[in-house]
């Protein structure tokens, strides 16, 4: 072999070294069957870190194989974009690059049988899972799971209430595969925040007729104050209906853009807009106006009586464009949020309106991401408005 050759050999004379040792063969038979030296072919075992992996297909297809590694470090060796490397394999070219930055070595080389030993060695756990070894970690997380709380604010509650017990730091994903292995609280619909296995689509449709006339007097989204846009103030509220068995039933949804504060409104037996907006008119009316301030709400037939709540209540109500949920994503949440409590398919005229407060003060009570950890009721407070609070909490 020629001097250096242990560096100018082709990735194909490497691939098949590394073929050969995991066949079984000594590292002499292996180098003398590709034709180089015991010694060329020890730098490059050495290189690779040992090899420890067997299997030659990937576990799963999403996992990058030996052979993604190799056109990874043959592109990347003949200067080949890693987008263009990435569409030859089949991965989107973020994969590439996080396996390239993940498993390359100190000095900055991307060695393909190094980095596929690196990926191999971290997927193994020789160790106990967690859940497994500590009952009473699974025993604390078990109990907020039972007041609905999510894994992701379990994970944070447990940083902020055990700082000096790093070793229950978990994160939410690792709560979540303790949920799906039944480590901690049953594998079941009941135990996860949302019980759906699948996304369909949702909507309660509309008439071209309901349409063309709500559409001659309803205001904009766009029209809305630059202060309900920004989140600055409290009480700007989003509103929407969620819908009960057979579409016969349905509880009233709202929730305020700056605090989360939440109110629930029964409706009773059907959703018309006359109904609607006698429940809407009610609930609002037993608030004082300065929580009065705005509504927004979906293009749905059940707010064609919007300008009558707005006579009667002093509330300024806008709408947001045709099929974009996202424009009111706060009230979209909380709809999630609700179908753990009140299950789709479910008829939702026999709850009263004494456990819609309930479930309302349940979740005005659970901390929030978006609020710093803070309680909605908390976020009120601080703003300035426990009188607020008190009213919203005890309103019926």
């Amino acid at each position: 072999m020629p001097r250096g050759g242990a560096n100018r050999a082709s990735l194909a004379v490497k691939r098949r070294y590394f073929e050969l040792i995991r066949q079984g063969l000594s590292g002499y038979a292996a180098s003398t069957e590709v034709g180089v030296s015991l010694s060329c072919g020890s730098l490059w075992f050495i290189d690779a870190g040992s090899v420890h992996v067997h299997e030659i297909a990937p576990v799963n297809r999403r996992y990058f194989s030996q052979d993604d590694r190799i056109e990874i470090a043959e592109g990347l060796a003949a200067g080949e974009a890693v987008k263009s490397i990435a569409a030859r394999i089949g991965k989107s070219f973020q994969s590439v690059y996080r396996e390239i930055s993940r498993n390359r070595k100190e000095d900055g080389r991307y060695q393909p049988w190094f980095a596929h030993n690196q990926a191999h060695q971290r997927r193994r756990r020789p160790r106990r899972r967690i859940f497994e070894a500590d009952l009473k970690l699974r025993e604390v997380i078990a109990q907020k799971l039972q007041k609905r709380w999510s894994p992701e604010q379990i994970s944070r509650w447990l940083k902020r209430r055990y700082p000096r017990r790093p070793g229950w730091h978990v994160c939410h994903e690792t709560i979540y595969d303790g949920i799906y292995r039944s480590l901690i609280v049953p594998a079941n619909p009941a135990n996860l925040r949302t019980a759906r296995v699948y996304r369909h689509q949702h909507g309660r449709g509309r008439s071209r007729t309901g349409s063309l006339k709500q559409s001659t007097t309803m205001k904009s989204i766009h029209d809305r104050p630059a202060h309900v846009e920004s989140r600055r103030y409290a009480v700007s509220w989003e509103g929407d209906l969620i819908i009960g068995a057979w579409q016969r039933s349905s509880i009233i949804t709202l929730i305020d853009r700056r605090t989360r504060v939440t109110k629930l409104v029964r409706v009773g037996d059907d959703h018309s807009a006359q109904t609607v907006g006698d429940a809407l008119i009610s609930a609002f009316r037993h608030l004082p106006a300065s929580l009065r301030r705005t509504l927004t709400w979906d293009q749905g037939n059940e707010l064609f009586h919007h300008p009558r709540i707005e006579e009667a209540t002093g509330i300024k109500i806008y709408f947001a464009d045709a099929h974009s949920p996202w424009q009111r994503g706060s009230n979209e949440n909380l709809n999630g949020l609700l179908r753990q409590y009140f299950p789709k398919g479910t008829d939702l005229s026999q709850w009263s309106q004494e456990h819609l407060d309930s479930v309302a003060q349940e979740l005005n009570d659970r901390p929030r991401k978006v609020l710093g950890d803070l309680t909605p009721h908390q976020a009120m407070r601080r703003l300035g408005h426990t009188k607020r609070t008190h009213l919203i909490r005890n309103d019926r």
